[in-house]
């Protein structure tokens, strides 16, 4: 299968931009600030039936994702105060598999999480914007990936939020929901 038909990558692999103009910055803000909404579109009207389908083959459902999204960017956010607030923090990673196994991941109601992200980056965003270039550079060690600064952290998680929504808009299409 061409990665290009490959429904774990549906707008492609992360591509990590090493010095982000302001321009890719302004729209890795715009991606986060937009997520929740976007979020919310790809699963309006979707039952319970449809929340519980697999986005691919030996993937979550589409209510894991939703759950995921949460877990992995209320982390982000997280990450994002320990670099501001301390010199180089070392980050906890977690297992997001597992997280993904857990009851309330498998069967809690996606409204949970939903209000979750919306109020978590309607935070995130606000300071985000308001960080400099030189507060965006401080770092943190991750212990898989070593440095990284918060600007690296606003990337990925701006292709996170896209690229699992992607999932949810990609299954329906697939499917004609």
């Amino acid at each position: 299968m061409s990665e290009a038909n490959d429904p774990r990558y549906p707008i492609g692999r992360r591509v990590k931009v090493e010095n982000p103009s302001p321009a890719q910055v302004n729209e890795w803000l715009q991606d986060l600030d937009e997520l929740p909404r976007k979020l919310s579109a790809a699963v309006a009207g979707l039952n319970e039936s449809r929340l519980d389908t697999p986005y691919r083959e030996g993937g979550w459902t589409v209510r894991q994702v939703v759950h995921h999204i949460a877990d992995s960017h209320a982390n982000a956010a997280i990450r994002i105060r320990l670099a501001l607030t301390e010199d180089n923090p070392n980050i906890k990673t977690y297992i997001e598999a597992k997280w993904a196994e857990l009851e309330d991941a498998r069967h809690a109601p996606i409204a949970a999480s939903l209000d979750l992200i919306e109020a978590l980056h309607a935070r995130m965003v606000i300071l985000l914007r308001s960080l400099s270039a030189a507060e965006r550079e401080r770092p943190m060690t991750h212990p898989e990936h070593g440095r990284m600064r918060i600007v690296d952290l606003m990337g990925l998680y701006a292709w996170h939020g896209r690229h699992h929504t992607a999932h949810i808009t990609e299954l329906r299409k697939r499917k004609s929901w």
